[in-house]
């Protein structure tokens, strides 16, 4: 057996993105002693406890789950300790690690970030990399330490951001470059190969949590910037604006440079290739929406069931 594969890991991480890193090992037979996420949350109308996407892929594995409510618990550390891993793989599990626990595997704890580090430290570097206009993104494989996302990188990996990239379809595109550079650097930390690059501070930003607060559109704003924050936040929390005092959720956008002296918020067009809605500098050309009670539909068959709605000259955000 190679070296990687002989190495005890622990795995922490709570949603898809992390899911899908531990089928990677899975699948490429690591030795998995623990796997640990977040408890059950309640969740949908009954409020019902549900199962992280990281646990239902442990338990499918048939891997031993852990969900202790902090890791600060000495219980809780001890029980780690008893598991005697050689390295503690975190992708985004939401919990912090206090020194005791990065101290404990052999190897330390080494996390895979979505972001090419310093930028985008933190809860949301997808969503804030898009909000901001970045051109490109990647992956930071890092070694932790008690800092937030200020550990050595060990490996980095670049990925490019594309016009109309929502967070959704950036979210699936890193997980395919994390997955690959998490295989990637596994035999290298194993044979201590591994070249940590320290981070420069000076470089940093901070990629803060998002927030429902945020999601409401301001029709003020430069269209760029409109289109920037809005496919940042689809699919969570969705940008939306007001139409009749109800919330008209909107998904994907392109912007229009021509100006307009129609008030912000007035619908100045509506095709079936778009829905034009005046900003400050321009317009943002709406192609896919939500109506209240509704699923998500084009602009063509919002145009054809909702016509009066989306008129022209309708001011949305009031």
């Amino acid at each position: 057996m190679s070296l990687e594969k002989d190495l005890k890991i622990i795995f922490a991480g709570t949603p898809e993105f992390a899911a899908a890193h531990l089928r990677a090992l899975i699948e490429h037979r690591y030795n998995l002693v623990a796997v640990y996420t977040q408890p059950d949350r309640p969740a949908g109308r009954g409020k019902k406890l549900h199962a992280s996407p990281v646990k239902n892929t442990a338990e499918q594995a048939k891997l031993s789950v852990f969900q202790p409510q902090s890791l600060r618990d000495e219980n809780a550390q001890s029980e780690l300790a008893s598991l005697n891993a050689d390295l503690m793989i975190v992708v985004a599990y939401g919990l912090i690690l206090p020194q005791k626990v990065l101290d404990t595997p052999r190897l330390g704890c080494i996390n895979v970030h979505g972001s090419i580090l310093p930028r985008w430290r933190g809860a949301a570097p997808i969503q804030r990399a898009i909000e901001a206009g970045d051109q490109e993104t990647g992956i930071t494989i890092m070694q932790m330490e008690a800092g937030l996302d200020t550990g050595p990188m060990l490996l980095k990996k670049q990925c490019p951001i594309t016009i109309g990239d929502t967070s959704a379809v950036l979210h699936d595109r890193l997980i395919d470059v994390g997955c690959n550079a998490l295989l990637e650097a596994l035999p290298l930390i194993a044979a201590n190969k591994v070249v940590a690059e320290q981070q420069d501070d000076s470089l940093a930003t901070y990629a803060q949590k998002i927030s429902k607060e945020e999601a409401l559109i301001d029709w003020l704003s430069e269209a760029d910037m409109l289109v920037q924050k809005i496919h940042a936040l689809n699919p969570f929390p969705t940008a939306y604006t007001l139409l009749n005092g109800e919330r008209l959720r909107i998904l994907e956008v392109r912007a229009i440079s021509e100006a307009t002296d129609t008030e912000a918020g007035t619908i100045v067009q509506a095709t079936p290739e778009g829905i034009n809605v005046a900003c400050s500098d321009g317009q943002i050309c709406v192609q896919k929406l939500q109506l209240p009670g509704k699923k998500p539909m084009d602009a063509r068959s919002a145009l054809n069931g909702f016509a009066e709605l989306l008129r022209v000259g309708q001011v949305l955000g009031r």
